[in-house]
């Protein structure tokens, strides 16, 4: 009868201690969060250690695209993403019927005139110039190509200009739209490129290769901040705001800076 009783005390601390275990595991919160390669990924590689001190495992996830990473956030396979600026969101929100809200600005990444065959602003007739095809983004590269004297747009465009807002075009340029991730792949077949921040770091360039770049202290810097994100509904999770927080600290605008050399710039 003691052996019997010692076996089943044994069993129930057992037992006990199995139950311990699997509430420590159930302690750790995982975020999994979508992002681009350069330099969203880069940046939050830098606060998996701060979050992780307080038992959130972050989980990065790379996408070459400007869709997956909102597609996954609006199904729930991803916690967050972070890669797009505010006009993208509200655009994809309105097209895809998605239901996505910013956390938090973290960083801005200037839009710049890169050269392909030309290596001036100085362009001859009917030279191509490369912009992204999204509609933020076009709308942003041709607001930049006017700025800079190629083309005048109808000032009522704005912020939704495409091509068909062109409304004086002295040397007959040819904008050709090409998906934002692929334009530094056809820098050779063109005159001159605009080319996101991102994307311009992925292809190694720097802010100094740049023909021509967004002021940094233009209304456009406040516009394009890119963003964490997540579905409507999470904004106060506390994971998701440890996230944020992280995210903004001195030590992450340190890397930015010394990283980026300028095409990227913390917005904080």
């Amino acid at each position: 009868m003691k052996k019997l009783t010692s076996l089943v005390l044994i069993l129930v601390l057992a037992l006990s201690l199995a139950g311990c275990g699997s509430q420590n595991s159930s302690d750790k919160t995982v975020l999994k969060v979508g992002a681009s390669p350069t330099p969203h990924a880069e940046i939050l590689e830098i606060v998996v250690d701060d979050l992780a001190k307080q038992g959130i495992e972050l989980q990065i996830v790379e996408f070459d695209d400007y869709v997956l990473p909102n597609t996954g956030t609006e199904d729930g396979s991803l916690d967050a993403n972070y890669f797009q600026h505010t006009p993208y969101l509200e655009d994809f929100n309105a097209t895809r019927g998605t239901h996505l809200v910013s956390v938090a600005v973290v960083h801005y990444e200037p839009l710049g005139i890169y050269a392909g065959k030309s290596s001036s602003l100085d362009l001859a007739d009917g030279a191509v110039i490369g912009v992204p095809n999204d509609a933020t983004n076009e709308a942003r590269a041709l607001l930049l190509l006017e700025a800079n004297g190629l083309l005048t747009l109808d000032p009522n465009a704005g912020l939704n200009a495409t091509v068909l807002d062109i409304t004086d075009n002295p040397k007959n340029l040819k904008i050709e739209e090409i998906e934002a991730a692929q334009i530094t792949a056809h820098l050779a077949d063109l005159d001159l490129a605009v080319v996101n921040g991102n994307y311009a770091v992925q292809a190694g360039l720097k802010v100094s290769d740049a023909i021509a770049i967004e002021d940094k202290d233009s209304e456009a810097a406040n516009i394009y901040g890119n963003i964490l994100v997540v579905k409507e509904g999470r904004e106060n999770d506390p994971a998701i705001l440890a996230l944020a927080d992280a995210l903004r600290t001195e030590e992450v605008k340190k890397f930015i800076e010394e990283t980026y050399a300028g095409t990227v710039v913390p917005k904080f």
